[in-house]
């Protein structure tokens, strides 16, 4: 049964707290799964790739060279696709493109009083990895939105892998990848994937930063590797919350809230109203929704184990409360939208008006659609450009200047007891 909670109710800060709560999963269970994976990959590399995909993707294949996606696979799947969804996908890529282009950063020097020579220098990362989820659904949208940015970057070397579904890599991610001049992709899954480009193998080269959501095993083997590699985020379920007044159509406002339901039993789906009356017509249209979704029983597991609806008579006062859940998703259904944006601190996107569902984000709109969870939005951003580059501070010194503020730093140097950084300055000011 979904959570109804009142802003006037004098057990709301109990219950709004539980609200809060992780969404857990058996987290040490499938941390021993996952180390003996890994293991598995640094012991046997491609054999183990091999090995592991039979198992746990049930992929009949006997030799690595299998799992390599050819430029003929490539091709054909460009060709599977109607002209109608190649438009879509060139479309939604052009579009992201044009978004992260205007995120490209700018290499800085500047003088300062002193006469030294400072600022940064901006490069992008060498190679990445890419990993696009399969199993309950395949995600064309999820490659397009890691692969756009590091492809707007210039990063030389992008690796995909992907697990296939039934036997099959969906076509959409494979033409996705053609569109992209992404070449080299790997049929892996899983946390042996993660492995695989963390480590490296035989064949696959390992990469510098690993890109990509995926099921709590993925995310387990990007946590074990954080400081090895790079690494994007640690995904976990997705969430919204709608903020919406009854001047909104209710089936509107339940379609929305079911379309991250329907992403994961563990997704969080939150509506919050000024109106009781209203919040039970979109209860009604969420279950009217429920008998005809495709994954229903997903979106009914998520919405009655973790949705909630959050009575609050002004709406604007609801504010606090949205920065403490911190929500992946916000959307804002009111008629000054913008009033709300000024007093937002924590959101991973927002989405202002009655006509701007969650979706379009997911999909086309611009901005990257891989946000932060788990109230991670408190202290992080979505994914951007920048998450492609790494930045290089530059400083230069002459003699005069050194000699400016370099008795400063001497003076440091031997307060902390590091005699040869004291001596390394101290030298160049008397010979």
């Amino acid at each position: 049964m979904v959570k109804i909670l009142n802003t006037n109710q004098n057990d709301f800060e109990r219950k709004f707290e539980s609200l809060l709560k992780k969404r857990d999963q058996d987290d040490l269970k499938i941390d021993k799964i996952v180390s003996k994976i890994i293991s598995q990959v640094k012991l046997h590399s491609d054999t183990a790739l091999v090995q592991l995909t039979k198992k746990f993707d049930n992929l009949g294949v006997k030799k690595f060279e299998e799992l390599v996606i050819t430029e003929d696979k490539l091709n054909d799947s460009f060709n599977s696709l109607t002209k109608s969804t190649k438009r879509s996908l060139q479309k939604a890529i052009s579009r992201i493109t044009s978004y992260h282009e205007k995120q490209k950063p700018s290499d800085s020097m500047y003088k300062d009083k002193e006469g030294v020579i400072l600022g940064g220098v901006w490069n992008p990362i060498e190679s990445v990895g890419l990993y696009v989820p399969g199993g309950t659904a395949a995600y064309p949208s999820s490659l397009i939105m890691n692969a756009v940015p590091a492809v707007v970057a210039g990063v030389s070397r992008i690796v995909v892998t992907v697990p296939a579904t039934n036997g099959k890599v969906n076509p959409l991610v494979l033409a996705s990848c053609k569109m992209l001049g992404v070449r080299e992709i790997y049929m892996i899954g899983g946390a042996q994937a993660i492995a695989a480009m963390a480590l490296g193998t035989k064949t696959i080269k390992k990469v510098d930063k690993i890109f990509g959501p995926g099921n709590a095993y993925v995310a387990s083997a990007k946590k074990h590797f954080f400081g090895t590699v790079g690494i994007d985020m640690i995904a976990g379920p997705s969430e919204i919350l709608v903020v919406a007044d009854s001047k909104n159509n209710p089936e509107h406002i339940a379609i929305d809230l079911l379309s991250q339901a329907e992403h994961d039993k563990l997704a969080q789906a939150i509506l919050v109203t000024n109106d009781k009356r209203f919040s039970k017509k979109v209860i009604e249209s969420i279950n009217n929704f429920l008998g005809k979704l495709q994954r229903k029983e997903i979106a009914k597991s998520s919405w009655e184990n973790f949705g909630a609806i959050i009575i609050c008579e002004n709406l604007l006062d609801s504010c606090d409360l949205i920065n403490r859940i911190a929500p992946e998703h916000l959307e804002i259904a009111v008629d000054q939208p913008k009033k709300f944006l000024k007093r937002i601190k924590n959101a991973g996107a927002i989405f202002l008006g009655r006509y701007t569902p969650e979706a379009i984000g997911d999909y086309i709109a611009g901005p990257n659609h891989v946000l932060p969870t788990d109230r991670t939005a408190r202290f992080s951003s979505g994914l951007n450009l920048l998450d492609y580059y790494k930045r290089s501070s530059v400083v230069e010194c002459n003699k005069e200047n050194l000699k400016k503020i370099g008795k400063h730093a001497i003076n440091l140097a031997y307060e902390e007891g590091l005699q040869a950084h004291a001596l390394s300055i101290e030298c160049r000011l008397i010979k």
